[in-house]
């Protein structure tokens, strides 16, 4: 009897199945697991799009500012002055250039280039020689002059000559006196003395040259004139003058200022100095100048130690006025606006916007109306990350106080 093994069963049945059967099977399997796997990756596929056009969709969240960081000073009521701010120049009061008044050979000069020299001080010598030559001969015809005009007035009382003599005689001796005082005048110019208390200034002419009156020299006795320049230029430098201009808008104040007899105290700072001069303006000009607006102002400086030098260049700070009891802030703590000037102050935590009018402002403080009490908290640094209404992180006070001291150098 023969029997038959099957190759394989039926998973349910344990029935037999043939090659093909099974064949047909496995492909079956491998279709349905490759559709499940297309409907996963497609379901991840759209479960991505999803999420990024929710990403996309949704409103961001902004980062959270932090508070700006400022310095803070308080708002004082004081007195202030209005003090004007210009560049003045350092003006001499006198400068003269000495020239020779007679003709003559220049032996000797009595000072060095740059002495301080006084009135009357001996600066130059011309050979003398020439002049009291002539002199003594217009003090010999004086003396001859002189006899005959005497003898011819004795004689004409005595009525031994005639009038016309006697009138000619006396204006020959009129004639030699004349002469004389000339001939003694040119040889005193022959001694050059300084005119002025002053400095002086480079040596122009050398001695050994010859020079005429004048100003202009030359090489020798006949060689013609060459220049037409002063032998030395003497400057006054004690006491000096500052001139400088202010707008015709302050003239009222300057005005009322003089009208009241009220002093108008300057301060000086020469340009790379920090040390502060004083001085008084002591003259106001007579007309406002028609190219600039200004009119000039002059103040006058002791000058003991030549601080000043004619020609330098000075800061100047006039004092016009002084506003009384007035709100004063640092001058970093004004921020312009697009229609006034206004301040931030810190309120509760928070920075506030409050418009003020600016009365005066001297670069170093300011006076100030609006909005505001003594005693708020205002900004002088960090204004550029402000955000009017938002917190603001006080860091410090700032280096100025409104009255007295530099603010600091806050941004605006």
């Amino acid at each position: 009897m023969n029997i038959r093994i099957p190759n394989s069963f039926d998973d349910v049945s344990g029935t037999a199945r043939t090659a093909p059967d099974r064949a047909k099977t496995a492909s079956e399997r491998s279709i349905g697991w490759g559709r499940v796997v297309r409907w996963a990756l497609g379901l991840l596929i759209l479960a991505v799009l999803a999420w990024a056009i929710y990403v996309s969709l949704a409103p961001a969240k902004k980062p959270k500012t932090p508070p700006a960081p400022v310095l803070v000073t308080k708002v004082v009521q004081n007195d202030l002055p209005v003090v004007e701010h210009q560049i003045g120049t350092v003006v001499s009061n006198a400068t003269v250039q000495v020239t020779a008044r007679v003709t003559g050979e220049l032996l000797k000069a009595y000072f060095t280039e740059g002495q301080m020299v006084h009135k009357g001080d001996l600066l130059f010598q011309i050979d003398p020689g020439p002049y009291q030559a002539a002199y003594n001969n217009a003090a010999a015809t004086l003396a001859t002059a002189k006899v005959k005009a005497e003898r011819y007035a004795a004689l004409m009382a005595q009525k031994a000559v005639a009038p016309q003599d006697a009138d000619d005689a006396k204006a020959a001796y009129l004639v030699a006196q004349a002469n004389v005082d000339a001939a003694k005048l040119n040889l005193s110019y022959t001694q050059i003395r300084s005119p002025i208390n002053g400095k002086t200034g480079a040596l122009l002419i050398q001695p050994g040259n010859q020079i005429t009156a004048g100003g202009s020299s030359s090489t020798g006795p006949t060689t013609a004139a060459t220049t037409n320049a002063a032998l030395v230029t003497i400057t006054q430098v004690t006491p000096i003058k500052i001139s400088f201009s202010l707008p015709q808008t302050d003239l009222p104040a300057i005005q009322r200022r003089m009208g009241a007899q009220q002093a108008m105290p300057v301060t000086l700072t020469p340009q790379g100095d920090t040390t502060p001069l004083t001085a008084t303006v002591d003259f106001v000009g007579n007309q406002v100048s028609d190219a600039t607006g200004t009119i000039e102002l002059r103040a006058t400086f002791g000058n003991q130690s030549n601080t000043l030098v004619p020609g330098q260049i000075v800061d100047v700070g006039v004092t016009l006025d002084a506003l009384k009891g007035v709100l004063v802030v640092p001058h970093d703590a004004i921020n312009l606006g697009p229609s006034s000037s206004f301040v931030y102050v810190v309120k509760n935590g928070n920075a506030v916007m409050v418009p003020v009018q600016v009365l005066h402002d001297d670069a170093t403080n300011a006076a100030i109306k609006g909005a505001i009490k003594p005693g708020d908290t205002v900004i002088v640094d960090g204004q550029l990350k402000v955000i009017p209404g938002k917190p603001v992180h006080i860091t410090g006070q700032g280096k100025g106080k409104p009255g007295g001291g530099a603010p600091t150098g806050g941004a605006k």
